[in-house]
């Protein structure tokens, strides 16, 4: 089972969770920009990282035969905070980085004038630089949140297929696939959704743009969720290709928009990492010992 996760949050995870990750058969993930548990108080602070998610944590993946790409923005909690209002002028400078696959994590939090205001800059940067857009839907009052959100996508004139609606559920995803946007679920141990879920909204709405995420950040979180799912699918009846449609070609698919996978020539849209990355990452094992 090869797996593409297209919503992880690996700076709030370890080097185990990596090598887990690999032998799950994990080869390629995104992590969007996203809160960091607490406030941060400038924009310096983004700046730093900014750089981490663009160098660091792309160098530490590949150790572990993991491409790492990821997603730049003003995340939405933060949006609210008018200290960090300068973190919009810093946004075109990583937005143009190689392994930069798309604006996000964008959207609502708490639904606010700020949050709109931002969302909408951020959507008109997807614009300007051709990348796809990641958004999160709030966590309350999810359904009209979400109806907020698709009116905002519409009107910023973004091809749908080139916007990513995440953390959806039984209530959203009907309202989302209408859209032609595609269609994110995180699958968490205790909150969101779980494989089970997962696997009846497969058997309801089929695997089409459908994109399934381990999120996997500094709460309670599995970055083996992916797996889990995987293995549910199949557990219910689902095919092989099934899975290896919801796990690897549609996020594969969908990133791809950015004309930025996989741009050190070790993996390709159609491979299973054979080569260099893979190597690397046998070569970190060595360097732990």
């Amino acid at each position: 089972m090869r797996i593409f996760d297209p919503h992880v949050h690996m700076t709030s995870r370890t080097t185990a969770d990596y090598r887990a990750m690999y032998e799950a058969g994990v080869r390629a993930l995104v992590e969007p920009a996203f809160w960091m548990g607490q406030p941060r108080t400038g924009v310096s602070s983004f700046r730093d990282y900014f750089d981490g998610l663009v160098g660091w944590e792309r160098f530490r993946a590949s150790r572990f035969g993991i491409a790492h790409h990821c997603a730049i923005a003003l995340n939405p909690k933060e949006a609210n905070d008018p200290r960090l209002t300068g973190v919009l002028d810093l946004l075109p400078r990583y937005l143009a980085k190689d392994g930069v696959v798309a604006v996000g994590e964008v959207g609502f939090d708490s639904r606010t004038s700020e949050e709109e205001k931002v969302f909408r800059h951020q959507l008109e940067l997807a614009r300007e630089f051709e990348l796809p857009v990641l958004v999160h839907t709030p966590h309350r009052d999810k359904v009209e949140g979400t109806r907020h959100t698709l009116r905002l996508v519409e009107e910023s004139g973004i091809p749908p297929e080139r916007v990513l609606v995440d953390h959806l559920n039984e209530t959203t995803v009907a309202m989302v696939h209408a859209s032609g946007c595609a269609m994110g679920f995180s699958i968490y141990p205790d909150t969101k959704m779980d494989p089970e879920r997962m696997v009846r909204i497969l058997s309801e709405w089929g695997t089409d743009r459908i994109l399934v995420d381990s999120a996997a950040d500094w709460g309670h979180s599995d970055p083996l969720t992916t797996l889990h799912t995987g293995r549910a699918m199949l557990a219910a009846g689902f095919s092989e290709e099934d899975v290896d449609r919801v796990l690897w070609r549609n996020p594969v698919d969908f990133y791809a928009r950015s004309g930025r996978l996989f741009p050190e020539g070790g993996a390709t849209a159609g491979s299973t990492f054979e080569g260099n990355s893979i190597r690397r990452g046998e070569r970190s094992e060595g360097d732990d010992r």
